[in-house]
């Protein structure tokens, strides 16, 4: 084996080779045959030995000795030093282009295969073997090896760099130099591998890291929520007061949720349980509460269930609207006229339906609609939002009773019809009884060919409204001579429109009356009254009346 790396015989070179088919080693083709490369001489294939006695010679151009060392893959190269002296040209049997003897660099080796190439077509060529733009020489197929790409610099590298030296910044700059032109120009600098993969492990730490904890968390929660003790206060409160409005139909976790967020209570599953602990839990009601904050739970269903804590505006039966606005404006804690103006000012605008809208010669379009019940009416609020609230809960309950469809059924035109003859069952009557027997002497009397009235109701509960009073001492010359629509004592038929809020019991009256012949009625105690069919027995229970109050 050659240094060069043959083995044991010749080796075809591969047509890319720009020596193919020269005629071997000696570059010589002219003759018919091929004739060994090493001038006639039948190859051999020298041991190590062989090295051993060539390196041994004194070559001459050479001022030092030939140095051995290893490969890796169990040959020997050889190290030639130099120490400043020309080289000396040896003039050896090689061949050249022409057929003629030509100069080569170095002294021709009869173990070397490459001492009879010729070095150019010229006799006189530089040696470029021994300077930088020297390339290596030819190799055989078997041994060459591809050339390796440029690989990314590393890390490690520049800091070997700072550490190897001491510390010179000049060096520093030469090796960076160096290292940025061997890149290449435009080249961009690669990151390093080891860089990239830490960043990798770091996201990859920090997402499972993450979810570790939020699963953990949640499952703390869940746990708390299903078995652990639900926070709580302890106490009545700080004396911090706060209130909290319930809306309708509210349940359980609703309420603690909304006592939760104003601060009365630590959590809702407290309330609940405490709720649910408590025997008049199921009594508990929609409205405005004034609690205090940082309460117990069991504190704070007590103190709701207590009278002392309700805060709603209630109104009653019955109540005409000029009551109902002053209410409001007391409330809400405004000049006193203002809800009245809003309600005259912005009615359409408020949420009643298509029936109760339209009717000429209205005192007040929103007569009828607000209806009687408790309303979580605080400070702060609006007065058309307080109205709204009322002509919704209205709208509700006059839908659920079926106004609209049993108007026609009892002879009347409308819901509208309806209403106001709720209203006044609601204003004449006093007991539930009283209202059917009330209601149905309000339809006779319309019939306008009934003997007793002829159509007019007559009724002293109208003109009062009118005259936004409520006296009972009334002369019927006085009913008589006042022109109004609403004083029924003047006209016929139903007043324009309601004359009060009406609850539920007189609306029910209204669309149930009784068969029973009823035209008339007096109150004798202010708490019953009593009902005839004529109008002599009506008459007789009036001087009743006027005796026992002359009496007292």
């Amino acid at each position: 084996m050659t240094e060069y790396g043959r083995g044991q015989g010749s080796e075809s070179w591969h047509p890319e080779d720009p020596l193919y088919g020269d005629g071997g080693w000696g570059g010589q083709q002219a003759h018919a045959g091929r004739q060994s490369p090493y001038d006639g001489q039948p190859q051999q294939h020298p041991q190590a030995s062989q090295y051993g006695d060539w390196s041994q010679e004194q070559q001459p151009g050479y001022e030092g000795q030939q140095h051995a060392y290893p490969d890796g893959s169990g040959r020997q190269q050889f190290d030639q030093q130099f120490h400043g002296q020309p080289q000396q040209q040896f003039h050896q049997g090689g061949w050249d282009a022409t057929g003629t003897h030509g100069q080569v660099p170095y002294a021709a080796d009869p173990g070397d295969p490459y001492g009879q190439q010729p070095v150019a077509y010229g006799t006189e060529q530089p040696d470029f073997y021994g300077t930088e733009d020297a390339y290596p020489p030819p190799e055989p197929p078997g041994r060459r090896r591809p050339e390796p790409e440029p690989g990314p610099e590393t890390a490690g590298d520049e800091e070997h760099a700072v550490l190897a030296g001491d510390g010179a910044e000049g060096d520093e700059e030469h090796e960076l130099q160096s290292r940025r032109e061997r890149r290449g120009k435009g080249k961009k600098p690669v990151k390093s591998k080891k860089r990239r993969t830490g960043c990798a492990c770091m996201v990859v730490v920090l997402v499972f890291g993450g979810g570790l904890a939020g699963v953990g968390y949640f499952g703390y929660q869940f746990y708390q929520n299903r078995f652990g003790t639900a926070p709580d206060y302890a106490g009545d409160g700080n004396g911090e007061q706060v209130t909290v409005e319930i809306p309708k139909g509210a349940g359980g976790w609703e309420i603690g949720q909304k006592l939760k967020d104003a601060g009365v209570i630590e959590s809702a599953a407290a309330f609940v349980s405490a709720l649910q602990a408590n025997p008049d839990g199921k009594s508990l009601q929609d409205g405005v509460y004034t609690l205090e904050k940082e309460m117990s739970a069991a504190s704070a269903v007590e103190l709701m269930l207590s009278p002392k804590s309700r805060s709603n505006l209630i109104i009653a039966e019955g109540l005409r609207n000029t009551a109902v606005y002053a209410l409001i404006d007391k409330r809400l804690g405004v000049k006193a006229g203002t809800t009245a103006r809003v309600a005259k000012k912005e009615y359409k605008h408020l949420g009643l339906p298509a029936w109760a809208t339209d009717h000429p010669n209205l005192k007040d379009p929103l007569e009828g609609f607000l209806y009687p019940s408790s309303y979580a009416v605080t400070k702060g609020q609006k007065p058309a939002a307080v109205l709204r609230k009322m002509v919704a809960q209205s709208t509700a309950e006059f839908k659920a009773l079926g106004l609209e469809n049993k108007a026609q059924a009892l002879g009347l035109e409308s819901p509208w019809q309806l209403l106001t003859v709720a209203s006044l069952v609601q204003a004449e009557g006093t007991s539930h009884d009283d209202f059917r027997k009330m209601a149905e002497v309000v339809y006779n009397r319309l019939k306008v060919d009934n003997p007793q009235t002829y159509g007019r109701l007559e009724f002293d509960s109208t003109y009062n409204y009118v005259k936004n009073q409520s006296k009972l001492d009334l002369s019927i010359a006085e009913l008589r001579r006042y022109g109004n629509p609403y004083n029924t004592y003047f006209s016929k038929g139903l007043p324009p429109g309601p004359i009060d809020n009406p609850g539920e019991e007189a609306l029910r009256g209204a669309l149930n009356p009784t068969h029973d012949g009823w035209y008339y009625f007096i109150s004798m105690d202010g708490k019953t009254s009593k009902f005839t069919k004529t109008l002599a027995d009506h008459e007789k229970l009036v001087d009743e009346w006027n005796a026992a109050r002359n009496k007292n």
